[in-house]
This record gives structure tokens, C-alpha cells and sequence, in this order.
């Protein structure tokens, strides 16, 4: 059960966008913005609020990779594995980062809440391949050493 105050928050959300059914993509954006994930409460609580079925919201949510009913960590790491970014040994830096988090493909998040790994397709810089972001902000040029170096960096200033 979910705190009163995630309901404030999405009161406000809704609000901002309106009550009506083409405000549902925006109205998740900005509550997977502010918790950084969506919270599968908040999506029916939306889907009532809005006049859209449940069902409906829900397959919407699904519908695009990008929303997460699994919370994340402070930190979204997305490593690209498209072809530019493979061919260049993305895997390599996978593997050191899901060695140094303790995670794996089935477990994406620290126990911490402080990092989430993830692979994608692609980012769209394919020619500063190998890359990876940290919450949308892009690191070209990786290596498993650089990237752990950057794991350093990120867990001395979440501190």
C-alpha cells in the first residue's frame, strides 16, 4: 500500500494534464519521473481518475518497453548492446558491472535502491560505440575498467 502522499503527487500530475483519456501517456511519464517507476496502485488509481478502464492503462504501460512497474535504483545504467556498440565489447562491460553490483539478468536492481543495470538496443551513438548512460546522460568510449571507475564515482556522491 502506498503512502498518501504518492496520490497528492498524481492529484497534481493529473491536474497538470487534465482529466481525460489522451492525458494517460503523460500523466505515467511524469509519475515514473518522480518515483521512477509506476507503481501498478497509481496506474488504476489513474485509469479511475481519467475515465480510462484499467485495462486499458495497463496495456498501454506494457505496451512500451520504456515504463517499469519495478522500482529503480537512484542510478539507471543502460548499457547498449546494439550492433556498433556489441561489436565494440559491450558485453565485457556488462559483465564487469553486473559482477561489481552483484547483479545479473534476472536481478537488475541493488538492494541499495542506488543502481539499476539494464541493456538496450541502441542509444543513437553508434560512433562513440562502446556507450552506456546514467540516467539518460550518455558515456561514450566505455570499457569494463572505465565503467566501474565511473561506479566509483556515482557511489561516492550517492553517499
Amino acid at each position: 500500500m502506498l503512502d498518501q502522499s504518492f496520490y497528492q503527487k498524481t492529484d497534481e500530475i493529473i491536474a497538470h494534464y487534465g482529466k481525460k483519456a489522451s492525458s494517460l501517456i503523460p500523466i505515467m511519464q511524469d509519475i515514473q519521473g518522480e518515483y521512477r517507476y509506476l507503481p501498478g496502485e497509481l496506474l488504476t488509481y489513474v485509469a479511475k481518475e481519467i475515465g480510462v478502464k484499467e485495462a486499458k492503462a495497463y496495456s498501454v504501460a506494457t505496451f512500451y518497453e520504456n515504463f517499469s512497474f519495478e522500482p529503480k535504483g537512484k542510478y539507471v545504467i543502460k548499457v547498449c548492446d546494439g550492433t556498433a556498440c556489441h561489436v565494440r565489447k559491450s558485453a565485457p562491460i556488462l559483465e564487469a558491472l553486473f559482477k561489481e553490483l552483484g547483479l545479473s539478468q534476472k536481478k537488475h536492481t541493488t538492494d541499495d535502491m542506488l543502481f539499476t543495470v539494464e541493456t538496450v538496443s541502441c542509444l543513437g551513438a553508434c560512433g562513440l560505440a562502446p556507450t552506456l548512460t546514467v540516467n539518460n546522460e550518455v558515456h561514450p568510449t566505455m570499457s569494463p575498467e572505465k565503467a566501474l571507475e565511473l561506479v566509483a564515482e556515482l557511489r561516492g556522491a550517492g553517499v
